[in-house]
């Protein structure tokens, strides 16, 4: 789908492509852990009958649910231990005071 916009500098074409189904089962699953409020949010993302959105998120689910984020690793004298490994996000702001920005 596409949409021509007249501008000052002469017409632009803008191509609109909506989301696949598993990008908005991907979106939702960012959004919460529940499957029925990802089955809605996905199926109000593409604007699909939500029992058909349901059968996929759990289809999904349950490939997703093999993929966990511990790692096991050797230690001493063959000894194992999990490590969990999460994602840290740092936030700065516009004044740092050991910068002086």
């Amino acid at each position: 789908m596409s949409a021509d916009w007249n501008t000052k500098y002469g017409t632009r074409r803008v191509r609109h492509d909506p989301p696949t189904l598993d990008e908005a089962i991907f979106a939702a699953v960012g959004i919460t852990d529940d499957q029925e409020q990802q089955a809605e949010i996905a199926a109000a993302l593409m604007g699909m009958p939500l029992d058909v959105v349901q059968v996929e998120v759990k289809k999904q689910a349950r490939t997703n649910s093999r993929i966990t984020a511990t790692r096991v690793i050797a230690g001493e004298q063959g000894a194992q231990r999990s490590v969990v490994v999460e994602r840290r996000v740092v936030r700065r702001f516009g004044n740092d005071k050991r910068t002086g920005t």
